[in-house]
Parts: structure tokens; sequence; C-alpha cells
């Protein structure tokens, strides 16, 4: 696997749609962000996308790795790599918004991304069809943030 900085145009939409069911929402953030992916060396099989708020903070909008190669490491590969590569472009801080539950959380948490604020009822607003996760359904969204 290898991991590398590209252009938005090579993510493929099915990819990023596993993270955000929202084609009209991935649409909007992908124009200006960073793109980073994991590939095996034929196809992409994850992609991070991360765009600049400032001149010293950006946001992950998506991270996401195809089912067949979940589970083995390469979210986690993929993001150190993309975070690595902020400091060299001026970025200080990357936030970040997910669910208040799930894998996701701990997966961000992990890493060491720690709890900024919570945005009560985001998902119920912001998506037309309910976000169920473990037979829950997703409501509030935690804002997290990590420092570089």
């Amino acid at each position: 696997m290898e991991c590398l900085e590209c252009e938005s145009y090579k993510i493929p939409m099915d990819l990023l749609l596993i993270a955000d069911p929202s084609e009209k929402s991935v649409s909007s953030y992908l124009t200006g962000s960073w793109c980073f992916a994991a590939s095996d060396h034929e196809h992409i099989i994850a992609a991070c996308i991360i765009k600049p708020n400032s001149s010293v903070m950006a946001e992950i909008y998506n991270i996401s790795v195809m089912p067949q190669h979940q589970g083995k490491g390469i979210g986690t590969e993929l993001l150190k790599f993309a975070l690595s590569k902020l400091p060299s472009k001026a970025i200080e801080t990357v936030e970040l918004g997910t669910g208040t539950f799930g894998y996701q959380l701990t997966f961000y948490q992990r890493l060491g991304f720690r709890v900024k604020s919570v945005e009560q009822n985001y998902f119920l607003t912001h998506y037309s069809d309910p976000i169920f996760e473990d037979g829950i359904q997703h409501k509030d969204r935690l804002r997290l943030y990590l420092h570089l």
C-alpha cells in the first residue's frame, strides 16, 4: 500500500459516500480541499479529504476505506500520512465533526483528537435520511480537534 496526495477527481465518489452518504455534501467540500489517498498500486482503496478553514486551521471532511479493506489499519496509516503533510502547509490545528458514538469516535481519539463541542441535532437537520449505527440513530455531532 502507498499513501499519496492527489487531485480530487481521482477519488471515486462511491468511496467518499461510505463516510458521508450525501453526494451533495461531498461535492460541496471537494473544491479547494487537499486529497490524500491510499492505493494498492492499482486502485484507490482509501481517501482523506482535508480543507483549509484559515491560514493555520484545516478540517477533515471525509476519511473512508473500501469495505473489503477496513479493519487492516489502512485508515490509520492514511490519516497519519495526511496529518504529517499539514505542517508544511502551515496548518497548526485540525478539526472535524463526527457522531457522538461509534467506531469513528474511537478511531479519532486513538490518534489524539479531543472533544471541542457538541452540535445538537446536526444529523437531523443536515441529512434528509436518518443515519443509524448499531441500531442507534445519530442525532448530535461532536466537534473534535488536534493541535499538530
